[in-house]
């Protein structure tokens, strides 16, 4: 379920979409400092929960964000943006995301995926993103095979879904991910009790 979370930038006045920012761009900087400018394709608003969660539960003192150089994205500008461990469990969890995203796009042969030659290529990119995404995740204590497992899960019960089955049940492996994702972030603010 990838793209569900939009900001309501009328609504958030001017310092919350500057900290919304700052986790956004601390992503993508994750991203590219782990794995490559061509990762940071995969920066999205619904990984970026990851490391607000991570920097919420934390006691904070400024040692969660650093001064980032000129940007076109932000007008050239620079800026404060997140970074550390919410950031790169942010990206981890976005390269496995978006590694399902792929991976179900070509099992639905969408688009240009429908042929054989463009869906092998976009197997090999979800197959390195899920590799990548590992080794972030691996790195911050969190077992990305959660997330693949939920994924993996997902086809099956849909094509086992018809009319009246629960919603729950459909969404459960959507549920699973989120949990063990967002369980992980009271981990990496050292709040344990907080998985729950």
């Amino acid at each position: 379920m990838f793209g569900i979370v939009r900001p309501c930038r009328h609504r958030l006045g001017e310092k919350l979409t500057s900290q919304w920012m700052a986790h956004l761009c601390g992503l993508c900087l994750a991203l590219r400092g782990d794995h490559g400018q061509f990762a940071r394709i995969v920066t999205n608003y619904d990984g970026l929960l990851v490391s607000v969660l991570t920097e919420a539960q934390a006691e904070t003192d400024g040692s969660g964000r650093r001064t980032a150089g000129p940007c076109p994205l932000r007008g050239m500008r620079t800026a404060s943006v997140a970074h550390g461990e919410g950031a790169r469990l942010a990206a981890a969890v976005s390269l496995v995301l978006a590694s399902a995203k792929v991976r179900d796009h070509v099992t639905d042969g969408d688009g240009l995926l429908a042929r054989k030659p463009v869906a092998r290529a976009a197997r090999r990119v979800a197959v390195s993103w899920d590799t990548a995404g590992a080794r972030t995740g691996s790195a911050v204590g969190f077992d990305t095979a959660l997330l693949v497992d939920a994924v993996d899960r997902q086809a099956g019960i849909e094509a086992l879904a018809g009319p009246g089955t629960p919603l729950l049940t459909i969404t459960e492996p959507t549920e699973t991910a989120t949990a063990a994702a967002f369980a992980h972030t009271a981990v990496l603010a050292g709040r344990p009790d907080n998985a729950g």
